[in-house]
């Protein structure tokens, strides 16, 4: 990984986009080439910076959203191109050793990707009993309350409590 120091993610604020919440005030944060591309070193990472219940898949290729827990996504291998926001919002290039990092009530989707596309999903402590959501909820704002109410990370997911989620998530 380059100077962390002077590291300074891509960040993306979203307004509500049929059925997908998004966060009100915390945006998406990218951050490009950390230069982790295997899924032991993301979920040491992870767990050293307070972010457990670490899973490696893919992303769904259907809009969701989980309301109850931000989640960090560590691309370990390939390539996607991801719809954030919803049906609205940006569609995001993103490979190997790149890291997505969404606040709740964000919505992702998996819109194409390499064959050999996988990621290491984390989740801040005491938020690994994560909820999901298709955007199709009849009861929208018990979900924009829950999504309030989930509690701030104690550190950044990559860069810990130096990181800049600290600041760019008020």
């Amino acid at each position: 990984m380059s100077d962390s120091a002077s590291w300074v993610p891509e960040s993306f604020l979203f307004e509500e986009s049929e059925g997908i919440p998004n966060h009100p005030e915390y945006p998406v944060l990218l951050y490009r080439n950390t230069g982790i591309e295997n899924a032991d070193e993301w979920e040491k990472r992870f767990g050293s910076n307070g972010w457990g219940g670490c899973w490696r898949w893919g992303v769904f290729d259907y809009h969701h959203f989980h309301s109850n827990a931000h989640e960090a996504l560590g691309v370990i291998s390939g390539q996607a191109k991801l719809a954030l926001g919803g049906p609205g919002g940006k569609v995001v290039e993103v490979k190997a050793g790149d890291l997505v990092i969404l606040p709740a009530g964000t919505g992702h989707k998996n819109l194409d990707s390499s064959t050999d596309f996988f990621v290491v999903g984390a989740y801040p402590s005491g938020q690994e009993d994560y909820d999901l959501h298709r955007g199709d909820s009849e009861d929208l704002e018990r979900m924009r309350e829950a999504i309030r109410e989930t509690p701030k990370p104690e550190e950044d997911p990559l860069l810990g409590g130096e990181g800049p989620l600290l600041e760019l998530w008020p």
